[in-house]
């Protein structure tokens, strides 16, 4: 059975950073994608990034190349989300995701598996 849970969320100041955790349980993190999706009031859920697990690649959206960095501990089972330099457009629930295929997840956005997310409110 696979889940998947987030923690390290929280209200971090302007310029702050975080690190999210997703401890993942019933597969290997080398058989799946997993990634993070996000989900702000009033819009949708966009994918954030993502690490597929075959040979660690990596994918970020746009708006967070260069602040946000995915890492996995294959040791832990654990997938990690570095959040650096925060914006206040960052306040979002954070969701943890995972599928078997990058394209189901990354690009159709329909990832198999969700957490049940941890809130990041960025706010002075």
């Amino acid at each position: 059975q696979v889940q998947l849970v987030e923690s390290g969320g929280g209200l971090v100041q302007p310029g702050g950073s975080l690190r999210l955790s997703c401890a993942a349980s019933g597969f290997s993190l080398n058989d799946y994608v997993i990634g993070w999706f996000r989900q702000a009031p009033g819009k949708e859920r966009e994918g954030v990034s993502c690490i597929r697990g075959s040979d660690g690649s990596t994918r970020y959206v746009d708006s967070v190349k260069g602040r946000f960095t995915i890492s996995r501990d294959n040791a832990k089972n654990t997938v990690y989300l570095q959040i650096d330099s925060l914006k206040p457009e960052d306040t979002a629930v954070y969701y943890c995701v995972a599928d078997r295929g990058l394209v189901k997840l990354w690009v159709l956005s329909r990832p198999g598996y969700w957490g049940q997310g941890t809130q990041v409110t960025v706010s002075s």
